[in-house]
């Protein structure tokens, strides 16, 4: 079982979450709906779980065909619905970019394995109705 506690901390909006080995995400809400900017809005943290889900199966299958990865990064674009409570992620767009050195064919099919298998963010996000598109650079 996990367990995350979450205590308010600034404002009426601002919380910190920790989870069971002590890591903490300061969320807030926006300026516009009473928040002081504390820190993440929770809807963001959630395209940062997919961020970090995708990002951990991508390095562990490259490390696994023996892949040098000098340098990893993504970039993530998303859009929520409009006219809609609670307006989810209608889009998502990750970008990720990898050291040139790094077999592209490789690369390419350990992201999809991921945003098609085992990334169980982009999957609960899909079965919520978000579209997730990515694309794979090189650098």
């Amino acid at each position: 079982m996990v367990t995350i506690d979450i205590i308010r901390q600034s404002g009426d909006f601002g919380f910190e979450a920790t989870d069971a080995m002590g890591h903490t995400i300061r969320m807030d809400s926006s300026p516009e709906s009473g928040g002081e900017n504390y820190g993440v809005r929770p809807m963001q943290v959630m395209l940062m779980g997919l961020g970090g889900c995708s990002g951990i199966d991508v390095v562990s299958i490259l490390k696994k065909q023996r892949q040098e990865i000098t340098h990893f990064a993504m970039h993530i674009e998303a859009e929520r619905e409009t006219g809609k409570e609670p307006n989810l992620w209608k889009s998502a767009r990750i970008v990720f970019t990898l050291n040139a050195s790094i077999d592209e064919d490789k690369a390419k099919r350990a992201v999809q394995l991921s945003m098609d298998k085992y990334c169980s963010v982009a999957e609960t996000m899909r079965r919520a109705g978000t579209e997730i598109s990515w694309e794979v650079r090189f650098k």
